[in-house]
């Protein structure tokens, strides 16, 4: 019960402010109702045409590229975090993890050399030109 009682104790804090962030919205929020505000809207345009108008995905295009790219990076960072400290991938060495830094610095860098070959394709299917 006592490794629990943080946890319950956690939940039950987050849950308070929560309802009492939507009920404090609620009381002091404007109230107004407009057209505007009661317009549906999806994905960047207003439907204010045919439902089958086809429409452009450009931009979703642009914003997967940037997610993709993004978390083939953050996968990079624990590596430079571990080979800028001392006890990082020397640790890793010592214990027998891995045969050697020249190793880890050859994954790091052929998959640097997979991040610039997405790029170079994106950029050849020409998701970054905006027409």
């Amino acid at each position: 019960m006592d490794a629990i009682l943080p946890v319950l104790l956690f939940v039950l804090i987050a849950a308070a402010v929560s309802v009492g962030l939507l009920v404090f919205a609620e009381l002091i929020g404007p109230r107004r109702v407009t057209a505007v505000k009661e317009m549906p809207y999806e994905s960047g345009m207003d439907p204010a045409h045919d439902t089958k108008r086809r429409f452009d995905v450009r931009f979703h295009l642009v914003a997967i590229t940037f997610l993709v790219f993004d978390v083939e990076l953050l996968f990079l960072y624990p590596w430079a975090v571990a080979s800028r400290s001392p006890a990082g991938i020397e640790a890793a060495v010592t214990d027998g993890l891995v045969s050697g830094r020249g190793l880890v610095f050859a994954g790091a860098m052929a998959f640097t050399a997979l991040v610039v070959v997405g790029f170079a394709y994106d950029w050849r299917k020409g998701v970054f030109r905006w027409r």
